[in-house]
């Protein structure tokens, strides 16, 4: 499995698990929403800096992006559409 493409089925295993939208991950990790829909889709090809943004804004060590996902982690659900509730921030 090439590394761009775990890097997109991890950060979308980990941001689902969580229960966080593209939309709050950007604004966490002060990046473009499209951005974040593009490393997850494998058009982006990100920097370590912004892998660590990502993980501050997820709270995991940057290896998490690198680890082989098995089975059904690696295609998680989607998750509904919507904006994080404002009481959250």
């Amino acid at each position: 499995m090439q590394g761009r493409t775990r890097i997109a089925l991890n950060l979308r295993r980990i941001r689902a698990a969580k229960g966080i939208t593209q939309e709050a991950l950007a604004f966490d990790a002060e990046v473009d929403r499209s951005y974040i829909s593009g490393m997850e889709r494998e058009s982006f090809n990100p920097t370590i800096d912004m892998l660590e943004k990502l993980a501050g804004a997820l709270s995991v060590d940057v290896s998490e992006f690198l680890t082989i996902p098995r089975g059904a982690a690696a295609k998680p659900k989607p998750l509904k559409p919507g904006r994080r509730p404002k009481s959250v921030r």
